[in-house]
């Protein structure tokens, strides 16, 4: 078998894949420091240290109004296309199609808001840590 320049490059390019790959992983064993404990192990958030208690548990409706958020964007991204399909005149048609699918947000809001969905609770009741 004959070792060609091809070979050899090939070769180079996958050894500096690996180099690249490998290089912050081990600068990082090498470089970082070593200090195990007191604010090393601390919590930090945001740049802020923290106060109290570290591990406060959220009340759910955080996360409903995560979920809502979510689904209402991901309905909004459906727009886009219609906005660059407009470019052009599309007739009656489409413009009804559009408002369809607007009414239906919008009665999916008003839903949410009788059932209760938006309104903030005063405060959240934290159950105490074991």
């Amino acid at each position: 078998m004959v070792f060609t320049w091809l070979q050899a490059g090939i070769l180079l390019f996958f050894l500096g894949g690996v180099l690249f790959g490998a290089g912050p992983l081990l600068g990082s064993l090498f470089l970082a420091p070593k200090a195990h404990g007191g604010a090393m192990g601390a919590t930090y958030e945001c740049g802020v240290p923290t106060h109290g208690r570290t591990w406060v548990k959220f009340g759910i409706n955080y996360y409903f109004y995560a979920l809502i958020f979510l689904a209402f964007e991901v309905d909004i991204l459906y727009l886009f296309p219609i906005a660059a399909l407009f470019a052009k005149p599309q007739g009656l048609e489409a413009a009804v199609k559009l408002l369809v699918f607007i009414a239906v947000l919008g009665a999916a809001i008003i839903y949410f808001m009788r059932k209760g969905v938006f309104t903030w609770p005063r405060r959240i009741q934290v159950a105490p840590r074991p």
